[in-house]
């Protein structure tokens, strides 16, 4: 019988290289990983063009909130306005209106929904909003796309491409906040703010998914389509939570939270 150990163990020698190539390989193609890079593009960009001594930056920011934890991916903090970012590292063609519930990407021939980021976002305001207790019209809205995409809709003023959201905070020019408003602002954050560790990370990750979970859970009473929990935008009950059917518009159907 022929020993094959001396060939095999030639050939593990040779190819030992291969196993951590694949495995950065499989990473780099991760959600996770795009998103990291993504907002890894914004600091440095903002770093380069908002000055450090006008814009302070906070990154990674994860607030509680009364469902769990909101989680923030900058925030920049001046005297013209606090300005809430969401980064979007994606490729590909982008469909989406201001008011639409969700988004399309479409690659190629594929096409993949994601939440509107104005709702996503939106979230985001209203907690730094009820923690700082500012006026909602200090603190500004902005979602940056990153990576290889191209807007094929009409996108509103605050949904931005590349550095294209340098200028737009930039255009913010009337004063808001006095130096020492900004610094009391950015000590509150920092005092309720979790720590920005991998554990805060994984435990906003299992809230999130046990909040999918219990919406998936739930039947629209009308159409039988998922129930889903959304935030009123406008109106008296701006800010609080509701359940709303996922087939909106098709489908109104929606009640409170139990």
């Amino acid at each position: 019988m022929i020993d094959f150990t001396p060939i095999l163990s030639r050939a593990l020698s040779t190819l030992w290289w291969l196993l951590p190539v694949v495995i950065i390989l499989t990473a780099l193609k991760t959600r996770w990983f795009k998103g990291v890079v993504g907002e890894a593009a914004v600091k440095l960009v903002a770093k380069l063009r908002l000055p450090a001594d006008t814009y302070h930056p906070v990154h990674n920011v994860t607030l509680p909130t009364p469902d769990g934890t909101t989680q923030i991916d900058h925030v920049f903090v001046s005297r013209f306005g606090i300005f809430v970012l969401e980064t979007k590292n994606m490729q590909g063609w982008i469909f989406g209106t201001e008011h639409q519930a969700q988004w399309t990407q479409k690659i190629y021939k594929k096409s993949f929904r994601f939440q509107n980021p104005l709702r996503q976002n939106y979230k985001h305001v209203k907690a730094l909003e009820s923690l700082l207790g500012v006026s909602v019209d200090a603190i500004h809205s902005v979602i940056v796309f990153t990576g290889q995409s191209t807007f094929k809709a009409t996108m509103p003023e605050n949904v931005k491409r590349g550095m294209g959201y340098i200028a737009y905070i930039k255009s913010f020019r009337t004063p808001v906040f006095s130096e020492d408003d900004v610094q009391n602002i950015l000590t509150e954050i920092q005092s309720v703010r979790l720590e920005p560790t991998r554990a805060t990370n994984r435990r906003h990750v299992q809230q999130l998914k046990a909040r999918n979970d219990i919406s998936a859970a739930r039947q629209c009473p009308k159409c039988a389509s998922a129930m889903v929990v959304r935030t009123a935008q406008r109106g008296a009950d701006a800010g609080s939570q509701f359940w709303g059917c996922s087939a909106y518009p098709t489908c109104r159907a929606m009640h409170s939270i139990d």
